[in-house]
């Protein structure tokens, strides 16, 4: 939460004084944020905030404005701030006036001596109202401050064009310390001043003094002469002589003026002509002006005048007239085909294409230019589209020729190497290198062990395909919403009204759209089929007819994209259904992109599953044999983080978006999803029994450890620094068991967890699969480890010619027992090295088999004598208590059926020396023995 700012404050202006509108700088603290945050700004209580100019948070620069205070603090409001204040103030001079005549640096306001001048009611010539000096003298303006006048003179003014002129101030401001003579002096200039405004009339007069004159003489004669004859012969002679002055005087008129009037009429003439040049040169210059509009671009001139012209002449009957309006048809004509062809040019934008169709309408071009544009662009997108698949097809054939021609470069210079230099280790060159999880399903890890380090950041790069299906959804993407805003504005008639008035245009318009609706909807179903039907010839070819994959196929399909790169694509065709959804086009004609993106969330997903097997198959390469403190390795650990991080790259197709299906609502996608799982986890299933059952020399143990948790109480593990078959079972039955009880439970988790259907099917039938698995690999170490100790069990007990019927008193237990017992106890020793929890069940089978054949043993005796069935009886308990914590039913029974067939002891001495033999047996082998019962306490636990 951001804290308020503080109120500005000013510090400082400059200029601090000055008339109105003197530009002053303001400078302070907290001015503001920017010019938005500038609301409010007096100097003076003016307003000044239409003149300011925020520069920064500290300078603000404006005009002073015409203020009725003289002096005033500069006050500043902002949004973030509120009002602020100042510490300096501002002082408004009232400005001097300047004359007419007077040089000054700025321009004057004239307004206030408009009227003053143009007042028709006073005859005083403009320059009369402000001479410079009226007084013709000089001027010595004294030192009298101006308030001081303005009190002594309330209400006056020093200005001699005021009505409210005083002299005493204009003498007083101006002539302060001038003498008396030259005030005399300036007495004089103003009398002459006044007379000069007769002095104009009296001229007029003077200049026509002297033919007013001879006039009076001329009429003075006549009439005396008329009044000495004052007869009709007077009268008759002299109205002929008058006659025959004037007839004279016209001939002479004639003869003077002949050639000045030709000229005149030919002025006529002309001048007639010209007014009618002059009165219609509108039409007369029209032709050429639309010439030039039409070069400049400017066709709503161009259209504006051929209305006005049309109105006008469109009707006439003169014959100039018709001549140029002809003129006038045949540019417009011309007009109307250069717009036609702009109209259908393509690209274009959408405001160019309203445009030249309004102009068309405008010009009444035939036919429907609206209906033709929509038409070309829908051929253009069609076009852009297969070009750009013919683009990419053809980049990624030449890419191809490109990296053939490097391997056959590589190999030659690589054999040419192998000739000079036969120590070349061979495979230090086809060892993969480390490369990121999208390239370990990249198909050329996967198929070729040719590595290049040049070439790894093309060959790991977008595939073709995608880069393809990015760019063709971009261009549709970017060329459609035109395309349908087009046809919108040509249904409701928008492109011959942009106010929606109803005109003729609109109605036709709306009429024929309505027309063709069937014959759009057709088109855009063409772009949307051709658009599907490009991107699954790319991705999908198996999913189009052989007719059509011709069309919109020709990709070298080597290897199938990874599951990465479809889920690419699957966002991108998402964004792009969701930007063609925004135009408001009816779902039906969307449909079959939803159609596409599910088939493409299905083959994404099988795809990823069939990697992610291949991936999991590729896992025992990476068995390191390494121990941890449970018997485990890092393979079941590895194996379910594949698992999870192919499931997690899965998620976003897994989820559905608005209006898309759930993708496993059809049965076949079940199917083929739960028995690529089921085959994901029997891969591993058999990676695990590769792994148990590989001879000694095929697996790599250099690099063998164990936990120092579980120390190697008897040394005969991994002195070595190698693994036995044993061994490696025996690993495998704790990851067997690891698997069974953790990791097969938490996948499955996670496949219901992610939307996986038929779930329960895919554990049951891992779980029978791995319960084989360790079945088969456990009865393969009891086969190893059992059938020793079993097969030494007979020629131990008839040793040196031993008889059960003939043999000496009891001394002890032989040594083949004993040496079965040290052979049973490495056995648990190697089991616990590996994995204590294996040790009850190892341990069991093995004295179960080891009973089983003793019990064989004495049931084949035929007799025995007394001590022979003690020193029997004595073995079989020395054995059977020793392994008492590893009895089973089984194991109990052949103990039992053992016992049974020796002959009962019946006298107390005989249990009594088989009671002392059996502790002495116990007390002799007890460090042997601890094993046992040290470990007791955790396996019966278990």
């Amino acid at each position: 939460m951001s804290r308020a700012r503080q109120p500005p404050l000013v510090t400082g202006i400059s200029p601090n004084e000055g008339i109105s509108w003197t530009k002053v700088t303001i400078r302070g603290e907290n001015l503001g944020t920017g010019p938005t945050d500038l609301i409010g700004l007096t100097i003076c209580g003016h307003n000044c905030l239409l003149t300011a100019e925020w520069m920064s948070a500290s300078k603000i620069v404006c005009r002073v404005g015409q203020a009725k205070n003289d002096k005033g603090d500069i006050i500043v409001t902002t949004k973030s701030g509120g009002k602020g204040t100042s510490t300096v103030s501002f002082k408004l001079l009232k400005p001097e006036k300047i004359g007419i005549l007077d040089q000054s640096a700025v321009w004057v306001d004239e307004m206030n001596y408009y009227d003053m001048r143009t007042d028709r009611n006073k005859g005083i010539p403009p320059l009369s109202l402000r001479p410079a000096n009226p007084l013709g003298i000089e001027i010595d303006k004294g030192r009298f401050p101006q308030k001081d006048l303005e009190s002594l003179f309330p209400g006056m003014s020093a200005d001699f064009t005021s009505e409210n002129f005083s002299a005493a101030w204009y003498l007083i401001e101006n002539h302060s310390t001038t003498s008396f003579d030259q005030l005399k002096t300036a007495v004089v200039n103003l009398k002459k001043q006044a007379n000069k405004k007769n002095e104009g009339s009296l001229a007029y007069v003077k200049g026509g003094l002297s033919t007013f004159f001879e006039a009076q003489d001329a009429l003075s004669a006549i009439h005396q002469k008329l009044e000495a004859d004052g007869t009709e012969k007077v009268e008759g002679s002299m109205t002929q002589k008058l006659e025959n002055v004037l007839n004279r005087a016209s001939n002479t008129a004639d003869t003077l003026f002949q050639e000045v009037l030709g000229r005149k009429d030919k002025a006529d003439s002309t001048r007639n002509a010209l007014n009618v040049l002059q009165r219609f040169k509108f039409l007369f210059n029209l032709p050429l002006n639309i010439e030039r509009n039409i070069q400049k671009g400017d066709y709503d001139v161009v259209i504006n005048d051929y209305e006005k012209a049309k109105s006008l002449f469109g009707k006439t009957e003169v014959q100039v007239f018709k001549k140029y309006y002809a003129e006038v048809e045949t540019r417009i004509e011309a007009l109307r085909e250069l717009l036609l062809d702009k109209l259908l040019e393509t690209p274009s934008t959408l405001h160019d294409q309203k445009r030249y169709i309004r102009y068309l309408s405008d010009l009444h071009a035939p036919g429907d230019p609206a209906w033709q544009c929509i038409g070309a662009q829908h051929q253009w997108i069609l076009q852009l589209m297969h070009n750009c698949k013919e683009s990419y097809v053809k980049e990624q054939k030449g890419k191809d020729t490109f990296f053939i021609l490097n391997i056959y470069i590589y190999l030659t210079f690589r054999s040419n190497s192998l000739l000079h230099s036969p120590m070349l280790d061979l495979e230090s060159d086809v060892r993969p290198s480390p490369i990121g999880h999208l390239s370990q399903t990249a198909s050329l890890k996967r198929g070729s062990s040719f590595q290049s380090g040049r070439d790894d950041a093309w060959r790991y790069k977008a595939p073709q395909q995608v880069i393809f299906v990015e760019k063709l959804t971009k261009l549709v993407v970017s060329q459609l919403p035109n395309f349908w805003k087009l046809w919108i504005s040509y249904v409701n008639g928008s492109l011959f009204s942009e106010t929606a008035e109803k005109s003729g245009q609109m109605e036709r318009s709306k009429k024929n759209a309505r027309q063709r609706q069937n014959d759009f909807k057709k088109m855009i179903q063409e772009v949307m089929h051709s658009l599907v039907k490009l991107i699954r010839g790319a991705l999908l070819p198996f999913s189009l007819r052989e007719g059509e994959l011709r069309q919109y196929g020709g990709w070298e399909m080597k290897s199938e994209l990874s599951g990465q790169w479809l889920t690419h694509v699957i966002q991108t065709v998402r964004l792009s259904s969701e930007s063609l959804t925004a135009l408001e086009i009816p779902n039906d004609m969307l449909q079959i992109i939803q159609d596409l993106i599910l088939d493409l969330r299905v083959r994404c997903i099988i795809v990823t599953l069939q990697h992610t097997a291949e991936d999991i198959k590729r896992l025992a390469e990476k068995e390191d044999w390494v121990v941890d403190n449970e018997g485990l390795t890092s393979l079941p650990s590895q194996f379910e983080q594949c698992i999870i991080h192919s499931l997690q790259s899965l998620k976003t197709v897994l989820d559905c978006k608005p209006g898309e299906a759930s993708v496993f609502q059809q049965q076949k996608t079940q199917e083929d999803v739960c028995q690529l799982s089921i085959g994901i986890m029997q891969v591993f299933i058999d990676c695990l029994e590769q792994l148990s059952t590989k001879p000694d020399g095929d697996i790599d143990t250099s690099h063998l450890s164990v936990d120092v948790s579980s120390p190697d109480l008897f040394g005969s593990v991994h002195e070595d620094s190698s693994l036995s078959s044993e061994q490696r079972l025996l690993i495998a039955l704790s990851n067997c068991r690891y698997l069974e009880r953790h990791t097969f439970l938490n996948i499955a988790e996670h496949f219901e967890k992610h939307g996986f259907q038929g779930v329960d099917k895919i554990t049951q039938v891992s779980m029978e699969s791995l319960k084989e698995l360790d079945q088969r690999l456990f009865e393969m170490y009891i086969e190893f480890k059992a059938d020793p100790i079993v097969g030494s069990l007979e020629p131990g007990i008839y040793a040196g010619y031993f008889d059960w019927k003939d043999c000496l008193v009891p001394t002890g237990v032989r040594n083949y027992l004993k040496e079965a017992l040290v052979n049973i106890i490495a056995v648990h020793a190697e089991v616990f090295t590996i994995s204590k929890d294996l040790v009850p069940r190892v341990m069991s089978r093995v004295v179960e088999a080891v009973s089983e054949e003793l019990s064989r043993l004495m049931q084949c005796v035929s007799s025995f004598s007394k001590n022979g069935a003690l020193q029997a009886k004595l073995e079989i308990c020395a054995l059977r208590d020793t392994v008492a914590i590893y009895l089973t039913p089984e194991s109990k029974s052949s103990f039992k059926q053992a016992l049974e067939a020796l002959p009962q002891l019946s006298s107390g001495t005989d249990r009594k020396l088989l009671e002392e033999l059996l502790n002495k047996f116990k007390s002799s082998m007890h460090l042997q023995l601890t094993c046992f019962q040290a470990s007791s306490s955790a396996m019966m636990k278990t």
